[in-house]
C-alpha cells in the first residue's frame, strides 16, 4: 500500500513541475526592446529559467526579388549574391572588399546539451559546414554591383575578421590570429598563413575578430566566452570573454580588457580614436535580460562576465561568487536590448546617407533565438554627440524587413562597413548576400 502511495505521490510531483515549467516557459517580454536600450535602460528583475525560451526564426531566404526596408531617404541592392553564409567584409585601400565566407567549425555532437544546441543551430541555419574563405569583391564600373567574385584567401579555420597593417594582411581564425603578405591590386594570395598568436578556440562563441588599434605597433583581437556564464567551469574560460592586445612584430599579447561575454564588433571612434565594442551578454534570465550593448573600452577595464552585468547587477547562478570585483565593475555606455545579438560594429564616418546618420555607429543585429517575441533582425544607428551616444536616444533602424510576415527569417544582418562611395555594406548570412545601402536618388 505503502509502494503506491509514493507512485501516486512521485507522479503528482511530476505533474506539478510539468505544470510549473508549462506556465513558466517560455518566457514572454514584459517589456519592449526599446525600454531595455539607451544610456538608461529599465533593468527588470531576473526571470531565472532552467529551460530557455526558444524562439528561433526559420531560415527561408529571399525569394521573388524580395529584400531588406530601409529607412526612408535610403536605397537598397545587392552588392553580391550567391555567397556562402558571408558574416564579416574589410575594405581594402583601392576600395576592394573582402567578406569572409565562414561558420562555426564542426562541434561535438556527443552530449544532450551539445546535441540540443545543434539542433537549434540548425534551426537558425547557422550549422552549415564553413567554407573557410575569404572572397574578394570588385566594383569596376561603379554602378553599386560587384561584377567580380573571387576566392582570395582559402583554407583558413573559420576565419572572421581581417585587417590590413604594416604591410600584412592579418586574418582572425577561431584557433589563431594569422597574418599573409599582401600588396595592393592583388585578386589572390596563395601563401600559407603565418601564425601570430594562438588563440582558445570554438566554443559557444567562436568567431575572432581583429582591427589595428590606432598606436601603429598593435592589433585588438576580441574573443568570446566559451559557455553562457562559465557553467562549465572557469578553467575554459581562461584568456577568453576578453580583448586581446597583440604586438604581431614579436608575437606577444596581453589581455586588454575583460568581463565581455561576446565582444564582436570593434571599431575605433573617429572623434578621439578610442576603442568601443558592442557585446553579446548572457541568456537564461529572461525575455527582457541581459540587454546587449555598445561601449567604450580602456586598458584594465572589467565589464563583469561572468559574475555581474550592467555595471554590477549579480548573477547569482555563478560559482563560486566573487564579491570584491563588484566595486570594479564597469557600466556599458548603451544598451541595444535584450538579446539582439549585436555583432557588426562601424562608424558613419565617410558615409553618405544625410544629415541624419552623419554622426554616429551603425550596428549589425543578427537576431534572437531566446526572446518572445523576436528582437534585432535588424541594423540599427546609434547617434553619436561628440565622443557618446545621446543620452536619451533609441537605437534607430536604418535596415530592417529580415523577418517576414510568417515571423521567418529571409536574412540575418551581421557585419557592417561604409564603403568607398560612402554607401553602408551589410553581410547577410542567411541571405547569402551582402547587401549596399545608399542614399536614394
Amino acid at each position: 500500500m505503502r509502494k503506491h502511495v509514493l507512485i501516486v505521490l512521485g507522479i503528482i510531483v511530476l505533474i506539478g513541475i510539468g505544470v510549473v515549467t508549462w506556465l513558466a516557459w517560455p518566457d514572454t517580454a514584459r517589456l519592449s526592446v526599446d525600454q531595455v536600450a539607451g544610456a538608461r535602460p529599465t533593468i527588470e528583475t531576473p526571470r531565472e529559467q532552467t529551460i530557455p525560451t526558444v524562439d528561433i526564426a526559420k531560415p527561408v531566404g529571399w525569394a521573388n526579388g524580395a529584400k531588406p526596408s530601409v529607412a526612408p531617404g535610403l536605397a537598397i541592392q545587392p552588392f553580391a549574391s550567391g555567397l556562402d553564409h558571408p558574416r564579416w567584409l574589410y575594405q581594402l585601400p583601392n576600395g576592394d572588399v573582402l567578406v569572409a565566407e565562414t561558420n562555426s567549425p564542426p562541434r561535438p555532437g556527443s552530449g544532450i546539451v551539445q546535441r540540443v544546441m545543434n539542433f537549434f543551430l540548425g534551426r537558425a541555419g547557422a550549422a552549415v559546414p564553413s567554407a573557410n574563405r575569404i572572397t574578394l569583391l570588385r566594383d569596376t564600373n561603379g554602378d553599386g554591383v560587384a561584377d567580380m567574385k573571387t576566392p582570395f584567401l582559402t583554407g583558413l579555420n573559420s576565419p572572421f575578421g581581417m585587417v590590413l597593417f604594416d604591410g600584412q594582411l592579418y586574418i582572425a581564425d577561431t584557433d589563431a590570429l594569422v597574418r599573409v603578405p599582401y600588396q595592393d591590386g592583388v585578386t589572390k594570395i596563395a601563401a600559407k598563413p603565418e601564425k601570430v598568436v594562438p588563440l582558445r578556440p570554438a566554443g559557444n562563441h567562436w568567431a575572432r575578430n581583429v582591427i589595428a588599434s590606432g598606436d601603429g605597433k598593435t592589433l585588438f583581437v576580441s574573443v568570446g566566452s566559451s559557455s553562457n556564464v562559465a557553467e562549465n567551469g572557469l578553467d575554459l574560460e581562461k584568456n577568453r570573454a576578453a580583448i586581446l592586445q597583440v604586438w604581431p612584430q614579436d608575437k606577444n599579447w596581453r589581455i586588454y580588457a575583460a568581463g565581455l561575454r561576446n565582444p564582436n564588433g570593434m571599431a575605433l571612434n573617429p572623434v578621439n580614436g578610442r576603442l568601443w565594442t558592442v557585446v553579446n551578454e548572457r541568456d537564461m534570465l529572461g525575455s527582457d535580460l541581459v540587454p546587449d550593448y555598445l561601449t567604450q573600452v580602456e586598458f584594465g577595464d572589467h565589464f563583469g562576465w561572468p559574475w555581474y552585468y550592467w555595471g554590477g547587477y549579480p548573477d547569482n547562478r555563478v560559482q563560486p561568487a566573487n564579491p570584491p570585483l563588484q566595486q570594479y565593475v564597469k557600466r556599458p555606455d548603451y544598451a541595444l536590448g535584450p538579446h539582439v545579438a549585436a555583432l557588426g560594429l562601424t562608424f558613419s564616418e565617410g558615409a553618405k546617407l544625410g544629415d541624419r546618420f552623419a554622426r554616429g555607429a551603425f550596428i549589425g543585429e543578427h537576431g534572437s533565438w531566446n526572446r518572445k517575441p523576436p528582437s534585432g533582425y535588424k541594423v540599427v544607428f546609434v547617434p553619436f554627440a561628440n565622443a557618446f551616444p545621446v543620452p536619451k536616444a533609441k537605437p534607430v533602424e536604418v535596415v530592417g524587413g529580415f523577418l517576414n510576415t510568417k515571423g521567418e527569417a529571409q536574412g540575418r544582418p551581421v557585419g557592417v562597413i561604409v564603403d568607398k562611395t560612402g554607401g553602408l555594406l551589410v553581410a547577410d548570412d542567411v541571405g547569402n548576400v551582402v547587401w549596399k545601402v545608399s542614399a536614394a536618388k
